[in-house]
């Protein structure tokens, strides 16, 4: 198998010129270009990957580290970072955690040794400040909002979405509500603004109106049962999946409102919040290969539906 230094003696050329000529370089003659390109073909010379990313100091490869693959919150969030990245030539490796801290930092550590060009974190298992010196590696993207990180950040407002949504349950005479959330409020910064503006718009609201661990279809079947007996008039869950699963396992007349504009919604006429999440994966990933600066925010949007939005 042809090596470069076969190209160089084929062609006539430094080793150096034919190693710009793999790596893209614009300085090249366009003429040496496509003679080398021609004698590559003609060899069948395949680069040494290696050998490129030692040249060039880049992998074309970004990381993304997420908690699951099976969901439809961060399906819809890598759809947009591997689509913006697929059409800029980078490709992109997926580094589920299953929110455990420990395989969370094994990640960091292979970044931190180049592995990867830059890092999206879409959602953490660690604290910030184990996160944050990583940064030092090179770049780091969060899908939140960060105050201490000026640069790096795309995140929804997720507070204001909240907010829009109680304040359209109280306009509609709703005192008592029950919530569905994922993992320990202990981590999700999600999980303690939801509580937090609970406690601010119902003063009847307390913690034992909360069903934890709720992801899926199955597991709102079961907030169905945790309900059935609380007294709430609506449940603002987490996920259009476990909206649909506390429907289809309900026959009362409570409010439901859902997150993420699945079709499921549409389906069940359901209302939801629409946090545009592929925008937001493009977004990360115009930030991690620095197209832009900044903290951006996604806009979101409240879908208020008709008819079946009782269940």
């Amino acid at each position: 198998m042809a090596n470069i230094r076969d190209i160089a003696k084929l062609t006539g050329y430094s080793v150096s010129t034919i190693s710009r000529v793999i790596n893209n370089n614009p300085y090249v003659d366009e003429q040496k270009r496509q003679e080398i390109l021609r004698v590559m073909e003609q060899v069948n010379y395949i680069p040494n990957h290696t050998a490129r990313v030692l040249s060039s100091g880049k992998t074309k490869n970004i990381g993304v580290i997420l908690p699951f693959v099976n969901h439809p919150y961060f399906d819809i969030l890598l759809s947009g970072i591997t689509a913006s990245a697929f059409s800029r030539g980078y490709k992109v490796t997926l580094l589920p955690t299953r929110y455990e801290p420990e395989m969370e930092e094994k990640y960091l550590q292979e970044f931190a040794a180049k592995g990867f060009d830059a890092l999206i974190i879409t959602s953490r298992a660690n604290p910030l400040e184990k996160l944050l010196p990583y940064r030092a590696y090179g770049r780091i993207v969060f899908c939140e909002k960060i105050d201490s990180v000026q640069d790096g950040c795309t995140y929804i407002d997720r507070e204001q979405s909240i907010r829009e949504v109680f304040a359209y349950l109280k306009e509609n005479g709703i005192e008592r509500i029950g919530i569905t959330l994922g993992r320990s409020r202990k981590l999700s910064s999600n999980s303690k603004i939801t509580v937090r503006l609970c406690q601010e718009y119902f003063p009847a609201f307390t913690e034992e109106l909360i069903f934890w661990d709720c992801l899926t279809e199955e597991d709102g079947r079961e907030a169905a049962a945790f309900f059935a007996d609380k007294n709430v008039q609506a449940i603002f869950t987490n996920g259009d999946q476990v909206a649909a699963g506390i429907k289809l396992a309900s026959s009362s007349e409570r409010l439901l409102i859902g997150r993420d504009n699945l079709f499921i919604s549409e389906v069940l006429q359901l209302s939801t919040i629409d946090y545009h999440l592929h925008e937001c994966g493009e977004m990360a990933l115009k930030l991690a290969i620095q197209e832009e600066q900044g903290s951006i925010r996604i806009p979101y949007t409240f879908i208020k539906r008709r008819g079946l939005e009782h269940t």
